[in-house]
């Protein structure tokens, strides 16, 4: 992996942490935004295998679809949880009003672990 690839997983990981710190503080919209990150930090150090890099969400998510999801190195689950996370962070950072429920939080929380492990067990593969 190249530094900048180190760099974003670390980035990833330590976004996994503070949406566990989040959610067990009891602040469920911010760990939904921090879980979001996670997966998007991951999805960028995923791309930059492949030499890509985006500086707009929209961009981000799509090609990780159109690389990794179309090419079935991922499940389209992953490309789900992606679009899904960031509908959620929108929603969180952007909008007043109901309570962003716990069970919510929790549910994105385990997405973004997963997602990034997968991502983590991807990049470790030896022809990466």
């Amino acid at each position: 992996m190249s530094a900048e690839t180190d760099a974003l997983m670390s980035r990833a990981r330590r976004s996994l942490t503070a949406a566990r710190l989040l959610l067990e503080a009891g602040s469920a919209d911010f760990a939904a935004s921090r879980a979001y990150y996670a997966m998007f930090y991951a999805a960028e150090a995923l791309l930059l295998t492949r030499g890509l890099a985006f500086s707009k969400h929209g961009a981000v998510i799509a090609e990780f679809g159109r690389e990794f999801v179309r090419s079935g190195e991922f499940a389209a689950e992953y490309g789900r949880a992606l679009r899904e996370a960031l509908e959620e962070r929108i929603v969180t950072d952007y909008h007043m009003g109901d309570e962003f429920p716990a069970s919510r939080g929790q549910h994105l929380l385990a997405r973004a672990e997963a997602f990034v492990a997968a991502a983590q067990a991807f990049l470790d593969r030896p022809s990466q």
